[in-house]
């Protein structure tokens, strides 16, 4: 079995930029601009290296790396390009995820000298192993069979996914996942799952597919603890990006729970909460609607109130729109007045 990535460049970027699949490469660009904001800006290596990892560290697994591989592809500049790519290979080599490290060598092509080259040998070692990891858990998986014991199969079924999502196998680890559900015995194996499947879906730019497994969570009986509701929020946000529902993805966002912080590292940042939902509801709420979903909102503000750059566009946006709605008051207070006279 060749354990490296089945997932296409395409689905990668999906997965990089957070918009669950939007693949346009307008997004893909802005995407670009916002990721290397700051990075560029004519300071020293070392200065863009910190940025770099300060970015990096807002996300986890594979969607760090992906980020990171996302950098070096729309960046630009080659010393971040090169410093995004050194931290990928690192990474990836640590992880053992064998897809990334043969992507990020084949990007570097040389340019990191010795210590950062494809070792293909290396490559095929992890591949061994994996192969046989696979083995031992279809057998495991076997023997839960025979014995019909229902929690160890779901348990099984649940490690299969892991390891083929650990490889890239995204399609299989998601068939794995999705097995669990004839073995269900609590609503909070309901709930793993649905969140299992969301993050392949969102990787691989599925956005109904999210859509449909947020829903399905939210409606298991017992009740979902507020870190879970926030992560679905914020989650189906990122789907109706992805699909240009931009009016509801800003309703999404607006009433994502402040329990996400760092906790959806793997799918979303509270900074990118805060982003997405400042830009689509300044760009598809109405005046009203931005003073009292946005401004006024104590939970979407304890999201602006990490980042003061966005509460500050925010505010500029909204007090310039009042100017030029009391300007144009005045001037039909004044035409009125005028005809009248």
């Amino acid at each position: 079995m060749d354990v490296e990535s089945e997932v296409s460049a395409d689905a990668a970027a999906a997965a990089t930029n957070g918009l669950g699949g939007a693949g346009e490469a307008a997004a893909e660009d802005a995407e670009a601009v916002v990721v290397t904001n700051g990075l560029a800006g004519g300071g020293e290596a070392s200065a863009e290296q910190r940025s770099l990892e300060a970015y990096a560290a807002l996300y986890s697994g594979r969607t760090r790396l992906a980020r990171l591989v996302f950098i070096a592809q729309r960046c630009g500049v080659e010393a971040i390009e090169l410093a995004a790519l050194r931290m990928a290979y690192d990474e990836a080599k640590a992880r053992e995820d064998t897809a990334f490290y043969r992507e990020a060598a084949l990007r570097i092509n040389g340019r990191l000298g010795p210590t950062h080259l494809l070792d293909q040998d290396w490559v095929d070692s992890v591949n061994h192993r994996a192969e046989q990891r696979k083995e031992n858990l279809e057998t495991e998986l076997e023997v839960y069979k025979t014995c019909l014991h229902g929690e160890s199969i779901r348990i099984c079924y649940n490690d299969l996914g892991d390891f083929y999502y650990s490889h890239g196998r995204l399609t299989e680890a998601f068939k794995s996942y999705i097995k669990t559900e004839e073995y269900f015995s609590a609503s909070e194996h309901v709930v793993q799952m649905c969140m299992k499947a969301i993050l392949i879906s969102v990787e691989l730019g599925h956005n109904v597919r999210v859509l449909n497994f947020v829903s399905k969570a939210q409606g298991c009986q017992d009740p979902l603890s507020p870190i879970a509701i926030a992560k679905l929020q914020a989650v189906a946000g990122l789907a109706r990006l992805g699909r240009k529902e931009y009016k509801l993805a800003a309703q999404e966002f607006l009433e994502t729970g402040p329990e996400l912080g760092s906790n959806y590292s793997e799918v979303i940042a509270a900074q990118d909460v805060a982003t997405y939902g400042s830009l689509c509801a300044l760009a598809f709420l109405n005046y009203s609607d931005i003073k009292m979903k946005v401004i006024e909102n104590a939970k979407f503000g304890s999201f602006l109130s990490l980042f003061p750059e966005i509460r500050g566009l925010v505010n500029d946006f909204y007090y310039r729109q009042r100017g030029i709605l009391m300007l144009m008051m005045m001037q039909h207070l004044y035409n009125q007045l005028s005809t009248i006279s």
